[in-house]
């Protein structure tokens, strides 16, 4: 249902309120670059330092801005179930297309936790769900069977998959068949994912160059591989500058370097060290961006 490159958004705040008008321009921009969806109040949307409120605000502003131009997959994860199911059905009220949501981070849930809780929001909610996997934030890893258990609900259509691991995308795509889109959680990893039958990616680095990473999704899904290959190494070293430094503090840095967004964040993220910042504008005047 959801393939291609979809955008972990940004928030962009101005005097800690969400900046609506950067917000707004920022999703033109990525729909008029060939971006396939927009993923509001993941991690990369600094979800995690929202207000209940404003974590709503910002999926009902992406809903109208949208327009039903590319599908809204609004991020509704948390580590209490029934908090996921209430975000979850206020993103379905809102018209988002999909939620994504975040294995329960913390709690560190088994194997059967993880598949009770998803299992629990799926039939509270119908709407297509897209799971989360990212361990590195989380200290849970789903497996594989685990995943292959859950895609036999109807309503759970997809896997952000962020372990890191080729072989566990490798497994997901092996054990689900064609009843679960993998999409990649590492941009580093698209390609990488989408040879073992990914079907494209939930970017970080689509933020600011979403033109670039629509095209390395397209050209591989066109089997033009030799295309795909060049876009890869051309963007790679942008994949490791958005991670000098706990995500989504450089790509908000390089969004301000960029006159996109005045760079805010949310504590307990705070600005770039000096030498990181250094480091990320090098990259950024590499790929001529600033």
């Amino acid at each position: 249902m959801f393939t291609g490159s979809h955008v972990a958004i940004v928030t962009p705040f101005r005097k800690s309120a969400i900046d609506e008008r950067a917000f707004s321009d920022l999703i033109e921009w990525q729909i008029a670059s060939g971006t396939n969806g927009i993923v509001p109040c993941g991690t990369t949307g600094e979800s995690a330092t929202l207000s209940h409120e404003e974590h709503n605000r910002v999926i009902e502003l992406t809903v109208e801005i949208v327009n039903r131009r590319v599908p809204v997959i609004a991020g509704t994860g948390s580590n209490s179930t029934d908090e996921a199911i209430a975000l979850t059905q206020h993103a379905k009220r809102a018209g988002a297309d999909g939620a994504l949501l975040i294995t329960p981070y913390y709690n560190k849930p088994t194997q059967e936790g993880l598949y009770r809780h998803y299992k629990a929001v799926a039939e509270s909610v119908d709407l297509p769900l897209v799971l989360y996997n990212i361990p590195g934030r989380t200290g849970v890893n789903m497996l594989p069977s685990t995943i292959a258990r859950l895609s036999a609900i109807k309503t759970i259509v997809g896997v952000k998959e962020g372990s890191g691991s080729v072989q566990q995308a490798s497994d997901i795509v092996q054990m689900c068949g064609d009843r679960l889109t993998v999409l990649a959680g590492d941009d580093s990893l698209t390609l990488p994912m989408m040879a073992v039958g990914g079907k494209g990616v939930i970017t970080v680095t689509a933020n600011i160059v979403p033109a670039e990473m629509a095209a390395l999704v397209n050209a591989f899904s066109s089997g033009n591989i030799a295309e795909a290959q060049r876009i890869h190494f051309k963007l790679s070293p942008l994949f490791a500058a958005l991670f000098f430094e706990t995500n989504p503090i450089p790509v908000k840095e390089a969004l301000g370097m960029m006159g996109k967004i005045d760079p805010e964040l949310r504590l307990p993220l705070c600005s770039m060290a000096q030498d990181t910042r250094e480091k990320l504008v090098r990259v950024l005047k590499d790929a001529k961006l600033i």
